[in-house]
């Protein structure tokens, strides 16, 4: 005690009459290398005690609560735009399409037919005819088919069945041709069934000819 109090180099009663405490002799005591080997650290203080937090018991499961604080406005779903429609006209339009085509296309044929070339000698050559719808009779043409005929009925000289009728025109007038002749049997001429023409005035003109 003696060498601590030299070392301090105060007095035993200096350090009673200062009120000296361990927290300034402590460090004094540090530097001069006597408590070197000891580590003195001051206890931590005790955290403060915290409440205990409240807890909130139920006695059943809780409702879930509404998506939506009021009710959302209704709104009409889109009506889908049916195809169909769309579709069957497509349809419609091409059938109509094809079968116009080929009604032109047969109909050409048939007037390039040697069948209605003979015919149509046959009708200018007859007197009777030309006194009723005049000369330069011809087939009456059509302006939806730049110009050409329309040829109803048929031509099968393989089947040995031709049944054709067409407006014709002349200088003084109009009327409908009427042709039908058959064959009998294959290697047989053609036989006329019918062979006339309907004015627009109500004249008959039965035409004579030799079989086509």
């Amino acid at each position: 005690m003696n060498q601590v109090h030299k070392l301090l180099n105060v007095s035993p009663m200096s350090l009673l009459l200062k009120g000296s405490t361990s927290q300034h002799i402590v460090p004094q005591l540090a530097r001069s290398g006597i408590f070197a080997a000891r580590n003195y650290s001051e206890l931590r203080r005790p955290p403060p005690l915290r409440p205990e937090p409240i807890v909130e018991t139920f006695s059943a499961t809780s409702r879930p609560r509404p998506y939506y604080a009021k009710h959302p406005p209704t709104r009409e779903l889109p009506r889908i735009k049916k195809r169909w429609p769309l579709i069957a006209s497509a349809l419609i339009l091409g059938v109509g399409t094809w079968a116009a085509f080929m009604a032109y296309v047969t109909n050409q044929e048939k007037i390039s037919s040697s069948v209605v070339r003979q015919i149509m000698r046959s009708v200018r050559d007859d007197a009777r005819l030309k006194e009723v719808v005049g000369d330069a009779i011809r087939p009456q043409p059509e302006w939806w088919l730049n110009g050409d005929p329309v040829i109803h009925g048929k031509i099968s000289q393989l089947q040995g069945n031709v049944d054709v009728s067409f407006r014709i025109k002349g200088s003084k007038g109009f009327g409908t041709l009427y042709f039908t002749s058959i064959r009998k049997d294959k290697g047989l001429p053609f036989t006329i069934l019918r062979f006339k023409v309907i004015c627009d005035d109500g004249t008959i003109v039965f035409v004579d000819s030799k079989p086509a």
